[in-house]
């Protein structure tokens, strides 16, 4: 596979590449703090300013900022939300004249750039050694200059930045869920969390009952992600306290079993609120009225997933 990735980047395009993408996030949340700010219609303008441009500062200078101003900065960023002072001001959104307008203007063709970002993603993640962050935001700006060239009138920069500021109102305190959770499973593995996993599962599971230890390990790691709303942050934590010494201790291929633990975290996703991104910003954004509606439609399609997974595992191993 390594030899598909003939377009080869520099660990200093990498580095710098990534700050830039997060400056450039940074920026965007904090012109939606001052933007706030300065909206006498929102009835908490302030507590809304001080949320977005502690959370701006954070994820644009963070790389420069001294922990310790970073973890205050993280303290305040959590105040706004918790006494319920982060509030959407004046939102202009689109009529509903002008959406049909558009759409017999442009049609199916609105998708093309959307499709362009996973199109410039997989590009990048397959013949590339390219951060896939940097290969998100190349793909993000190739679909604007798709939609400046469908109508450069209307579609002009000022527009999408209006644009990620609404949405970033839409989503609220939600948006700072995932660095939050993936800090925490740093935090559970730094504090021995798998180890005390551990010894509560080795009374349940049979020392060398490899299938029983793939059952556990998988339906932990959808605890876990339930838990912590990020695969990635229970893969660790869930491998360290079952993976590795109830399964990948008796010979099992640790490719196969690493991969489908994963996959099986991610059935996990499907079925918590903590994985924000995925299962409340929808209902925010399309209006709906059953909080838990996309998590409701998605049970049946998890569980089956995790019992195949399950099976695939114990069949591969």
């Amino acid at each position: 596979m390594s030899n598909l990735k003939f377009i080869q980047v520099g660990d200093s395009f990498n580095a710098i590449g990534l700050n830039v993408v997060w400056v450039i996030i940074g920026l965007i949340t904090i012109y939606a703090g001052i933007k706030n700010l300065l909206d006498k219609e929102n009835p908490s303008r302030v507590g809304t300013a001080v949320f977005w441009c502690s959370f701006g500062i954070v994820c644009g200078f963070g790389t420069w900022l001294p922990a310790k101003v970073s973890g205050a900065l993280v303290l305040i960023m959590c105040l706004p939300p918790i006494f319920k002072k982060v509030k959407i001001g004046k939102v202009d959104n689109p009529t509903k004249e002008h959406t049909e307008q558009q759409f017999k203007k442009i049609g199916m063709k609105i998708f093309i750039p959307a499709f362009s970002v996973a199109v410039c993603s997989l590009f990048f993640a397959l013949f590339s050694n390219m951060s896939s962050m940097v290969a998100i935001t190349l793909g993000v700006v190739v679909a604007m200059i798709l939609l400046i060239a469908y109508d450069s009138k209307q579609n002009k920069p000022v527009v999408f930045l209006k644009d990620s500021e609404r949405f970033l109102g839409i989503t609220g305190p939600l948006s700072m869920l995932p660095q939050l959770l993936g800090c925490l499973g740093g935090v559970f593995t730094a504090a021995g969390v798998g180890d005390v996993v551990a010894q509560l599962v080795e009374k349940i599971v049979p020392k060398g009952n490899v299938n029983i230890g793939i059952i556990v390990y998988a339906i932990g790691m959808v605890l876990f992600t339930m838990i912590m709303g990020n695969a990635f942050a229970a893969i660790t934590v869930m491998t360290v306290g079952i993976g590795a010494p109830f399964v990948l201790a008796y010979g099992a291929n640790p490719v196969v079993i690493g991969m489908l633990a994963l996959t099986c975290g991610y059935c996990g996703t499907l079925l918590t609120p903590m994985a924000a991104n995925f299962n409340i910003l929808p209902v925010a954004i399309l209006n709906m009225k059953d909080r838990w509606g996309v998590i409701k439609k998605q049970v049946l399609v998890a569980i089956i997933m995790l019992v195949f997974q399950i099976c695939y595992m114990i069949v591969l191993k």
